[in-house]
Protein backbone atom coordinates (compact mmCIF):
# COMPACT_ATOMS: atom_id res chain seq x y z
CA UNK A 1 0.00 0.00 0.00
CA UNK A 2 1.65 3.24 -1.14
CA UNK A 3 -1.15 5.78 -1.34
CA UNK A 4 -3.24 6.43 1.80
CA UNK A 5 -6.80 7.32 0.92
CA UNK A 6 -8.81 9.83 2.95
CA UNK A 7 -10.80 7.76 5.46
CA UNK A 8 -14.09 9.59 4.91
CA UNK A 9 -15.45 11.54 2.02
CA UNK A 10 -18.79 13.19 2.73
CA UNK A 11 -18.19 15.94 0.17
CA UNK A 12 -21.29 14.81 -1.71
CA UNK A 13 -23.49 15.35 1.34
CA UNK A 14 -25.63 18.46 1.41
CA UNK A 15 -25.54 19.69 5.00
CA UNK A 16 -26.13 23.45 4.65
CA UNK A 17 -26.43 24.13 8.38
CA UNK A 18 -24.39 21.26 9.80
CA UNK A 19 -21.84 23.72 11.17
CA UNK A 20 -24.40 25.69 13.17
CA UNK A 21 -23.95 25.07 16.90
CA UNK A 22 -25.96 27.54 18.97
CA UNK A 23 -24.97 30.25 16.54
CA UNK A 24 -21.35 29.12 16.21
CA UNK A 25 -19.60 27.29 13.38
CA UNK A 26 -17.22 24.35 13.46
CA UNK A 27 -14.54 26.62 11.99
CA UNK A 28 -15.07 29.07 14.84
CA UNK A 29 -14.74 26.27 17.38
CA UNK A 30 -11.56 25.06 15.69
CA UNK A 31 -10.09 28.58 15.86
CA UNK A 32 -11.11 28.77 19.52
CA UNK A 33 -9.12 25.60 20.17
CA UNK A 34 -6.16 27.07 18.27
CA UNK A 35 -6.26 30.01 20.68
CA UNK A 36 -6.31 27.55 23.61
CA UNK A 37 -9.82 28.75 24.49
CA UNK A 38 -8.61 32.22 25.39
CA UNK A 39 -10.06 34.72 25.82
CA UNK A 40 -12.97 32.77 27.24
CA UNK A 41 -16.01 32.78 25.01
CA UNK A 42 -18.88 32.30 27.44
CA UNK A 43 -21.34 31.65 24.64
CA UNK A 44 -19.28 28.67 23.51
CA UNK A 45 -18.45 27.49 27.02
CA UNK A 46 -22.12 27.51 28.05
CA UNK A 47 -23.32 25.58 25.00
CA UNK A 48 -23.69 21.82 25.51
CA UNK A 49 -23.44 21.20 21.77
CA UNK A 50 -20.26 23.28 21.49
CA UNK A 51 -18.72 21.41 24.42
CA UNK A 52 -19.39 18.06 22.72
CA UNK A 53 -17.92 19.37 19.47
CA UNK A 54 -14.85 20.89 21.18
CA UNK A 55 -14.08 17.60 22.91
CA UNK A 56 -14.41 15.67 19.66
CA UNK A 57 -12.31 18.20 17.74
CA UNK A 58 -9.53 18.09 20.32
CA UNK A 59 -9.50 14.29 20.15
CA UNK A 60 -9.56 14.35 16.34
CA UNK A 61 -6.48 16.60 16.33
CA UNK A 62 -4.58 14.22 18.56
CA UNK A 63 -5.55 11.18 16.52
CA UNK A 64 -4.81 12.69 13.11
CA UNK A 65 -1.59 14.61 13.82
CA UNK A 66 0.65 11.78 12.61
CA UNK A 67 -1.72 10.88 9.78
CA UNK A 68 -1.43 14.40 8.36
CA UNK A 69 2.37 14.21 8.69
CA UNK A 70 2.32 10.99 6.70
CA UNK A 71 0.12 12.43 3.97
CA UNK A 72 2.41 15.45 3.69
CA UNK A 73 5.36 13.10 3.25
CA UNK A 74 3.83 10.90 0.55
CA UNK A 75 1.68 13.36 -1.39
CA UNK A 76 2.84 16.75 -2.77
CA UNK A 77 -0.50 18.42 -2.01
CA UNK A 78 -2.37 16.07 0.29
CA UNK A 79 -6.13 16.59 0.35
CA UNK A 80 -7.54 17.48 3.73
CA UNK A 81 -11.18 17.03 2.77
CA UNK A 82 -11.44 13.96 4.98
CA UNK A 83 -10.56 16.03 8.06
CA UNK A 84 -13.17 18.64 7.15
CA UNK A 85 -15.73 15.91 6.51
CA UNK A 86 -15.22 14.53 10.02
CA UNK A 87 -15.38 18.05 11.44
CA UNK A 88 -18.68 18.61 9.66
CA UNK A 89 -19.89 15.26 10.93
CA UNK A 90 -18.92 16.25 14.49
CA UNK A 91 -20.84 19.52 14.11
CA UNK A 92 -23.91 17.71 12.85
CA UNK A 93 -23.82 15.00 15.52
CA UNK A 94 -23.13 17.39 18.40
CA UNK A 95 -26.47 19.09 17.91
CA UNK A 96 -28.92 18.30 20.67
CA UNK A 97 -31.21 15.99 18.71
CA UNK A 98 -33.84 13.94 20.49
CA UNK A 99 -34.32 13.72 24.25
CA UNK A 100 -33.55 10.27 25.64
CA UNK A 101 -35.46 9.55 28.87
CA UNK A 102 -33.68 8.43 32.04
CA UNK A 103 -35.64 6.59 34.72
CA UNK A 104 -35.90 8.03 38.22
CA UNK A 105 -37.60 6.67 41.37
CA UNK A 106 -39.52 9.93 41.89
CA UNK A 107 -42.69 9.76 39.76
CA UNK A 108 -42.67 13.52 39.15
CA UNK A 109 -39.04 13.63 37.95
CA UNK A 110 -38.43 14.01 34.25
CA UNK A 111 -34.80 13.33 33.40
CA UNK A 112 -33.33 13.12 29.92
CA UNK A 113 -30.02 13.07 28.12
CA UNK A 114 -29.60 14.44 24.64
CA UNK A 115 -28.99 12.36 21.56
CA UNK A 116 -26.02 14.59 20.79
CA UNK A 117 -24.36 13.73 24.09
CA UNK A 118 -24.85 10.01 23.40
CA UNK A 119 -23.31 10.34 19.94
CA UNK A 120 -20.38 12.13 21.56
CA UNK A 121 -20.07 9.25 24.01
CA UNK A 122 -20.10 6.72 21.17
CA UNK A 123 -17.47 8.65 19.23
CA UNK A 124 -15.22 8.95 22.30
CA UNK A 125 -15.51 5.23 23.03
CA UNK A 126 -14.61 4.26 19.47
CA UNK A 127 -11.73 6.74 19.30
CA UNK A 128 -10.33 5.32 22.55
CA UNK A 129 -9.34 2.14 20.71
CA UNK A 130 -5.77 2.24 19.35
CA UNK A 131 -5.62 2.49 15.54
CA UNK A 132 -9.30 3.52 15.24
CA UNK A 133 -10.78 6.88 14.22
CA UNK A 134 -14.57 7.21 14.12
CA UNK A 135 -16.20 8.90 11.14
CA UNK A 136 -19.98 8.79 10.86
CA UNK A 137 -22.07 7.95 13.91
CA UNK A 138 -25.82 7.38 13.82
CA UNK A 139 -28.49 6.07 16.20
CA UNK A 140 -31.51 4.47 14.51
CA UNK A 141 -34.74 3.75 16.32
CA UNK A 142 -37.07 5.63 18.64
CA UNK A 143 -34.76 6.68 21.49
CA UNK A 144 -37.60 8.66 23.06
CA UNK A 145 -39.43 5.47 24.09
CA UNK A 146 -37.84 3.65 27.06
CA UNK A 147 -36.84 0.09 26.20
CA UNK A 148 -37.39 0.53 22.45
CA UNK A 149 -34.64 -1.33 20.53
CA UNK A 150 -32.15 0.95 18.78
CA UNK A 151 -29.24 0.35 16.44
CA UNK A 152 -25.92 2.17 16.47
CA UNK A 153 -24.14 2.55 13.12
CA UNK A 154 -20.62 3.95 12.77
CA UNK A 155 -17.90 4.17 10.14
CA UNK A 156 -14.28 3.87 11.20
CA UNK A 157 -10.78 4.20 9.79
CA UNK A 158 -8.19 1.61 10.88
CA UNK A 159 -4.41 2.02 10.86
CA UNK A 160 -2.44 0.00 8.33
CA UNK A 161 -1.11 -3.22 9.86
CA UNK A 162 -3.79 -3.49 12.53
CA UNK A 163 -6.28 -6.34 12.38
CA UNK A 164 -9.48 -4.88 10.97
CA UNK A 165 -11.60 -7.56 12.63
CA UNK A 166 -9.96 -7.05 16.03
CA UNK A 167 -10.09 -3.24 15.80
CA UNK A 168 -13.79 -3.28 14.90
CA UNK A 169 -14.56 -5.80 17.64
CA UNK A 170 -12.73 -3.74 20.26
CA UNK A 171 -14.53 -0.58 19.14
CA UNK A 172 -17.88 -2.37 19.31
CA UNK A 173 -17.18 -3.63 22.84
CA UNK A 174 -16.01 -0.22 24.03
CA UNK A 175 -19.12 1.46 22.63
CA UNK A 176 -21.47 -1.13 24.11
CA UNK A 177 -19.78 -0.84 27.51
CA UNK A 178 -20.05 2.97 27.54
CA UNK A 179 -23.70 2.85 26.56
CA UNK A 180 -24.42 0.29 29.29
CA UNK A 181 -22.64 2.44 31.87
CA UNK A 182 -24.04 5.83 30.94
CA UNK A 183 -27.39 5.30 29.24
CA UNK A 184 -30.51 3.15 29.46
CA UNK A 185 -30.74 2.55 25.73
CA UNK A 186 -31.76 -0.92 24.60
CA UNK A 187 -29.01 -1.42 22.01
CA UNK A 188 -30.05 -4.25 19.71
CA UNK A 189 -26.98 -4.03 17.47
CA UNK A 190 -23.85 -2.02 16.79
CA UNK A 191 -22.96 -1.98 13.10
CA UNK A 192 -19.41 -0.96 12.19
CA UNK A 193 -18.16 -0.36 8.66
CA UNK A 194 -14.42 0.04 8.05
CA UNK A 195 -14.31 2.82 5.49
CA UNK A 196 -10.56 3.08 5.07
CA UNK A 197 -7.11 1.89 6.10
CA UNK A 198 -4.59 4.64 6.78
CA UNK A 199 -0.84 4.72 7.36
CA UNK A 200 0.75 4.88 10.76
CA UNK A 201 3.74 7.23 10.91
CA UNK A 202 6.19 4.34 11.27
CA UNK A 203 4.68 2.53 8.28
CA UNK A 204 5.15 5.58 6.06
CA UNK A 205 8.76 6.04 7.09
CA UNK A 206 9.53 2.41 6.25
CA UNK A 207 7.54 2.39 3.03
CA UNK A 208 4.75 0.27 4.51
CA UNK A 209 7.07 -2.66 5.14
Amino acid sequence: MTDPRPPYDFADLDIPDAANLDGHTIEELSAYLDAERTPTNFSIESSAGCQIALTALARLRELTAHTLEVQAAVEPEPPDSWVHSIMNRIALEARTGRDIPISHPAPTAHLTMTEGSVRGMIRAAGDSIPDVIVGRCRIDGDVTVPGEPVTVTIDISVAWGASIVVAADHARRAIRWELLRHSELNVAAIHITVQDVRFRRADALTGGQ
